[in-house]
């Protein structure tokens, strides 16, 4: 089945949601995608007990009243199919192709997850993972969690599992003491987010919050029962059933590096001031050109839906916004850049690909991501190298390699059907 529309959105985050808004507005027909069942992204995630909140319910409504939007919920971007098409997988449709006029990118980004010893013992995850398993139904109350990494996102995921009855046994945060305090003081100028702030800590007197500090080993049998955390030049363990680890997010950038996007050195896909790639027809807004909140992606994602449309309407007052977030953004990223202790190779034994069993030991050896991957199939198991290839980056100075599709796994039906349309009639 393949279907036309003006503008295809990928992703239903922020950035996405905004992006369609505005472009429906503008009389453009829409297709707006995403990999989950619901809208909302990783921020605004939906589920059992967790009702879409405002913005992101206005957002949603919003798109309901406009007929030119065609929303696609569990659908995974295949691979580019001819010059301006895609080849998706949906849940609900199967194999579907959509070609486009103009194509906006708001992938998101995903979390950063730096291996020690014992992170592949069953209750470690991610931060954010955590929000996302407890918004999904998983039952943690009176749990005893410890939250590590660094940024904004362990204070959320502290306010989510105490929500959720689970006992918070410490946070620990990577940056040190002078930093986060210099970045709280920055709140002041930000009375929304100093409220958000205020909001997600009322309450949590009591719960330890280490800065300068890392978890270095997580122990048990069988799963997680305690974790070694190193302060300063001292280790101390805790008890605990779970470990969420997450320092930092990475920029999703696998449709863009297939499509020929500039990528920036930090791994950013390249704009320009009306949020164009280098590749025409092509925009991108959000946290794939640079992590920077859900405000910021909101206002990009505007931006880019009214770009794409060809609306003529003046964008100064949104360019002005704009500035505004990404000045908080790189506040963020400077209060919360990786210290040396955080940065430290683990030892040999520490595996560094877990989906094929890969030590750190076994690729230190080699010159970069391919050599590796050729040698030991680091990189080559089920997440396709989104979680080691980050590590091995910030570890060994590693470029991954341009991704080659299909990104996803897919039914054999979907690329068959996508390589008889590619055929030349007879």
């Amino acid at each position: 089945m393949k279907q036309h529309f003006d503008i295809v959105v990928v992703g239903a985050g922020p950035a996405g949601l905004t992006a369609a808004q505005a472009a429906a507005r503008e009389g453009a027909t829409v297709a707006l995608l995403d990999d989950n069942p619901r809208a909302g992204g990783q921020i605004w995630r939906q589920g059992p007990g967790h009702p879409p909140q405002a913005p992101l319910h206005g957002l949603l409504a919003a798109l309901k009243t406009q007929n030119n939007v065609t929303l696609f919920p569990s659908t995974r971007v295949i691979a580019p199919l001819g010059p301006r098409g895609l080849l998706l997988e949906s849940a609900e449709q199967g194999g579907v192709s959509v070609s486009y006029d103009r194509l906006i990118l708001a992938t998101g980004a995903r979390e950063r997850l730096l291996p020690f010893a014992g992170w592949t013992l069953p209750g470690v995850t991610g931060a954010g993972a955590l929000q996302a398993l407890i918004k999904g139904g998983m039952p943690v109350r009176g749990e005893r969690i410890v939250i590590a990494g660094s940024g904004p996102l362990l204070v959320a995921a502290l306010a989510t599992a105490r929500a959720a009855g689970a006992q918070v046994v410490a946070v620990v945060e990577q940056a040190s003491a002078l930093e986060v305090a210099r970045f709280g003081v920055s709140l002041l100028g930000e009375p929304a987010k100093l409220r958000q702030a205020v909001a997600m800590t009322r309450g949590f007197a009591g719960v330890r919050y280490w800065t300068g500090s890392i978890v270095r080993q997580a122990h048990g049998d069988g799963r997680v029962e305690r974790v070694t955390i190193r302060r300063g030049q001292r280790e101390l363990t805790l008890d605990c059933e779970r470990i969420a680890c997450g320092y930092g997010l990475v920029p999703n950038i696998t449709l863009a590096q297939a499509l020929g996007c500039a990528i920036s050195e930090a791994g950013e896909i390249v704009v320009d001031g009306e949020q164009r790639t280098s590749v025409e027809g092509v925009l991108a807004a959000g946290e794939s050109t640079g992590v920077g909140g859900a405000e910021l992606a909101g206002v990009e994602g505007e931006i880019a839906g009214l770009s794409a449309s060809g609306a003529l309407a003046s964008r100064s007052a949104l360019h002005v916004q704009r500035a505004r977030w990404r000045r908080f953004g790189k506040r963020v990223e400077a209060a919360f850049a990786l210290q040396a202790a955080a940065r430290t190779l683990p030892d040999d034994a520490t595996l560094l690909c877990r989906c094929e069993d890969v030590s750190i030991g076994e690729v230190r050896a080699y010159p970069d991501w391919r050599e590796a991957k050729l040698h030991t199939r680091c990189g080559m198991g089920a997440c396709q190298g989104r979680i080691c290839g980050a590590a091995a980056g910030l570890y060994f100075g590693w470029q991954a390699a341009a991704p080659r599709p299909p990104f996803s796994p897919a039914e054999i039906g979907t690329l068959m059907a996508a390589s008889a349309e590619q055929q030349p009639a007879e």
